[in-house]
């Protein structure tokens, strides 16, 4: 992980590591695991993120973008010259890299909105999660551990999400751009 030694890098090895789509049953593998089995979904991909930015003197940060009608989609964030960027692995091509160009952790959220959409094409991001510090998680050991890392996903559920919109400002969303919609599944792994 030592060779992921900037968030570009860690970013550019995740868009290399196959989607885990689960074929076996849901799975929640840690850092170790999603690299032994060559594979990750955006949960794996964010903690694997998250090992490397902490392997490399960054604290691992994982937060939780919450959707309506829709998946979860889990970011690692990082802080650079006072400003947040972010390292994702995702099936949607617009849910991926941020470059640390963002003041606020909202201003960060916000730039994936036009992007979170579901296969109908509603725009479906609602609120998002404070980061939360893996470190925590030490004394499970979520960067080696050998068993899915359930405990850690239910945790991050628990935490309070903060909205982004007020309720008749998501009754008048309009649907995504249909050009938009196509660009997103640019490099989507299907069934």
């Amino acid at each position: 992980m030592r060779r992921l030694s900037t968030p570009e890098k860690i970013q550019r090895y995740l868009e290399d590591l196959p989607y885990n789509k689960e074929r076996d049953g849901e799975t929640c593998r840690s850092p170790r695991l999603a690299l032994s089995h060559g594979t990750a979904h955006c949960f794996e991909g964010a903690l694997l993120a998250a090992a490397a930015l902490r392997v490399n003197g960054q604290p691992p940060l994982i937060l939780d973008l919450e959707s309506v009608r829709d998946d979860d989609h889990v970011i690692s964030v990082f802080r650079l010259n006072g400003c947040w960027g972010a390292i994702a692995k995702s099936n949607y091509a617009g849910l991926r890299f941020r470059t640390p160009v963002y003041r606020t952790l909202r201003e960060l959220v916000m730039s994936y909105f036009e992007h979170y959409y579901n296969l109908e094409g509603e725009k479906t991001l609602r609120r998002y999660s404070f980061p939360l510090n893996l470190s925590r998680f030490d004394k499970i050991g979520w960067m080696t551990a050998e068993e899915d890392l359930w405990s850690l996903n239910q945790f991050l559920l628990t935490l309070p999400h903060y909205s982004i919109l007020s309720p008749p400002m998501a009754r008048h969303l309009c649907r995504i751009d249909p050009r938009l919609y196509e660009a997103g599944k640019v490099g989507m792994v299907h069934e």
